[in-house]
């Protein structure tokens, strides 16, 4: 078993066609509209009201909507108008895949069952912090706005799988990291492939095509993306009377084959699973 979407597991079992799953994908990618998208349909928000809102949460941890009201671009009843658009519209992949004729009505609530079934055991309400690792509250926190700046910032689609403790990081097409220190001591690393990297450089540069982008750019936006998250790290730990410093991040030298965990630090791996089939990782070395 391992973590997979339900099309996923369906295209695997054989109950969908991977013609019939594309075709559901699209339908329910143009009918889930985000939030900011929706009050754009509605007349509520403009674009450059989004934008506004976007690079504000690189800064503070508030989901979107939240961050509409604090910048004062949606009132509450406005906000309560787009939440319902959003709710009364919502289709779940399910039933896009019923909509478009690659599955039966009658099939899809015993494919549902049997999907919960496999994946019931990487379903977790919180992050699961191995024991015997040192401040393991500061890496729920990491963790935690890990996954909240992919959705925000990257706009990624994506399950986490379950954290481990490693002895060396596997290697890939870029590592980037950030030294951490003050109420807890260590790095953060993101490990990425190419195509992830593809993924964060348009979303950070605002580009539809990034084909010519130079690998140094390229670099560049995933350590930018390390820099939101571990600058997020830092504003939240203040609020909760803690002190993270952070450094400049940088590309992490690979020659001996991965990242190496020194004997006197924890390492956490931390996995995440894309809709594209594609995966990646961060990691938190904390020093013991």
């Amino acid at each position: 078993m391992a973590v997979k979407f339900f099309g996923q597991f369906l295209l695997e079992k054989g109950a969908v066609s991977q013609e019939g799953l594309l075709r559901a994908i699209d339908l329910q990618e143009s009918t889930n509209l985000k939030l900011g998208e929706t009050a754009l349909a509605m007349g509520i928000l403009t674009a450059a009201d989004i934008e506004k809102v976007h690079e504000a949460q690189k800064g503070e941890d508030l989901r979107f909507g939240d961050m509409a009201l604090k910048l004062g671009l949606l009132t509450p009843e406005q906000m309560q108008q787009v939440l319902t658009r959003q709710k009364n519209t919502h289709l779940y992949i399910g039933e896009a895949l019923v909509k478009v004729g690659a599955l039966s009505e009658a099939e899809l609530p015993g494919c549902l069952a049997e999907f919960k079934a496999d994946q019931a055991p990487y379903l977790a309400e919180k992050v699961a912090i191995p024991q015997g690792v040192p401040c393991a509250d500061v890496l729920e926190m990491m963790a935690d706005l890990t996954y909240k700046m992919l959705t925000r910032v990257v706009g990624l689609a994506f399950r986490p799988g379950p954290c481990e403790v490693v002895r060396k990081l596997a290697p890939n097409d870029v590592v980037a990291s950030m030294d951490f220190s003050g109420s807890a001591n260590g790095k953060y690393l993101l490990s990425v492939t190419e195509e992830v990297r593809k993924m964060f450089a348009r979303a950070i540069l605002k580009e539809d095509d990034v084909e010519e982008e130079s690998l140094e750019v390229l670099d560049d936006t995933v350590m930018e993306f390390a820099n939101i998250v571990l600058g997020n790290v830092a504003a939240k730990a203040a609020q909760k009377g803690q002190q993270i410093e952070i450094s400049p991040p940088l590309v992490e030298d690979q020659e001996t084959g991965g990242v190496s965990v020194p004997a006197d630090t924890v390492g956490v791996v931390f996995p995440v699973y894309i809709a594209e089939g594609d995966r990646f990782e961060f990691a938190v070395l904390l020093q013991a």
